[in-house]
């Protein structure tokens, strides 16, 4: 089977298609990637690329090709509409010209936001005649509206008319949350939809053997670390008012690994309000994330308090169970039902700070061995649910499935 994957984001930006893709190569799956310009989540073309011209490289044994890309910025939203739109239209105006010699069986088009870089994956799929899947990380337009970036319901109405098209077009929809189905058909009601979640690089199933990097923070007390994405939809502003409520436990650390639109704000937070525990490390390289996870005491996850991302499960959720360690999910909806279904830790309400700040103290409160059953109990319940290598058998089954191949 030959598989072209088409997605905005790819390695060196730390999203899951990577993973998935060096597996599919690992599986001898013939694998192909379209994307842009890495730039993801700083704003700003990484050193050694440039927004203009395409570009050819490799991931391993994955070929990798690249089309022009406007960098997204920080907290600006004309600049991330620049950021989405410069996609679809390289893509279709560069992409099919770069994959000429291409004869991919199937397209693969992972999507987080924006869910319009399908776009350009239909527009190829309809040159190679070839079917198209569409792996939605994020529903839109809810998640534009839900982020605060868009506002105008002309604009969110022309967006879920896209969108619709864009569903009604693909193949077969997967979705990485069970109420996505729902969502999704509601708007194309006679797609082929399968729910199929995320999982995480078999490095944080064993922590122990993933690239160190030190970090003194977490060799002090009790230390509830967040990672990943510092934007509005995490609400983050929950965790610097926690912080301050729980300033007289000075054996209590809140430690924030990785960056976004909202952590100049928390630094400056941080130091208005004096809050000596809370430590923002920044973003720190992907591969010692497993390594850095699994120091801490507990984990925290967090989200908005809006409908969309109550439907919405983050992909911190499998990191965080396949180290082993204690959850503390700040979020309503399916991610808290998870984290309760696997007693894995504790939930409470999103944009709750009082409740995040006593989950902590309860956390804090147990002994050792209370703990280590959490994260023993959300380690178990990764491996039975997400476990990546069983989860690459399965999206190999339904790509199968379409192209009518038993390979």
């Amino acid at each position: 089977m030959r598989v072209l994957v088409i997605s905005q984001y790819f390695w060196p930006e730390g999203f899951r298609i990577n993973e998935l893709t060096s597996s599919l190569v690992d599986r001898g799956v013939e694998t192909t990637v379209l994307t842009g310009k890495p730039n993801y989540p700083e704003g700003r073309i990484y050193s050694g690329y440039k927004a203009g011209g395409c570009l050819a490289e490799f991931m391993g044994r994955v070929p990798v090709l690249r089309v022009p890309l406007y960098p997204r910025g920080q907290r600006s939203a004309p600049r991330l509409a620049l950021n989405y739109f410069s996609f679809i239209i390289s893509g279709a105006l560069f992409g099919p010209w770069l994959l000429r010699s291409v004869r991919p069986d199937i397209i693969l088009v992972y999507c987080p936001s924006p869910l319009l870089q399908a776009l350009p994956a239909l527009l190829i799929g309809w040159i190679k005649r070839v079917p198209v899947v569409t792996y939605v990380q994020d529903l839109w337009p809810e998640s534009l509206e839900a982020t605060g970036y868009v506002r105008s319901r002309w604009i969110l109405g022309a967006v879920e008319g896209v969108v619709k098209f864009i569903y009604r077009h693909s193949d077969l929809v997967l979705v990485s949350s069970r109420p996505f189905i729902d969502s999704v058909r509601r708007l194309a009601p006679n797609v082929r939809i399968a729910y199929y979640p995320n999982s995480v690089d078999k490095s944080f199933c064993d922590p122990s053997a993933a690239a160190g990097i030190e970090l003194p923070v977490l060799e002090q007390g009790f230390c509830v670390v967040f990672a990943g994405n510092v934007g509005s939809a995490q609400a983050v502003q929950v965790i610097v008012e926690a912080a301050a409520r729980l300033l007289a436990h000075r054996d209590i650390h809140l430690v924030i690994l990785g960056s976004g639109s909202e952590l100049d704000w928390m630094r400056l937070e941080a130091e208005r309000r004096q809050l000596t525990n809370l430590h923002l490390a920044g973003r720190l390289p992907v591969e010692t994330m497993p390594f850095l996870l699994a120091k801490a005491s507990a984990l925290l996850v967090t989200l908005a308090d809006r409908p969309i991302f109550a439907a919405t499960v983050p992909n911190k959720i499998q990191a965080y169970m396949a180290v082993g360690r204690p959850i503390i999910a700040c979020m309503n909806g399916e991610g808290a039902r998870l984290i309760a279904d696997a007693d894995a830790g504790l939930a409470v309400p999103a944009e709750d700070p009082g409740a995040l700040a006593d989950a902590v103290l309860r956390l804090y409160g147990m002994s050792e061995s209370q703990r280590a059953r959490l994260g023993a109990n959300a380690q178990a319940y990764y491996r039975e649910h997400f476990d990546h290598e069983k989860l690459v058998t399965e999206l190999i089954g339904h790509m199968n499935k379409l192209i009518g191949s038993d390979i």
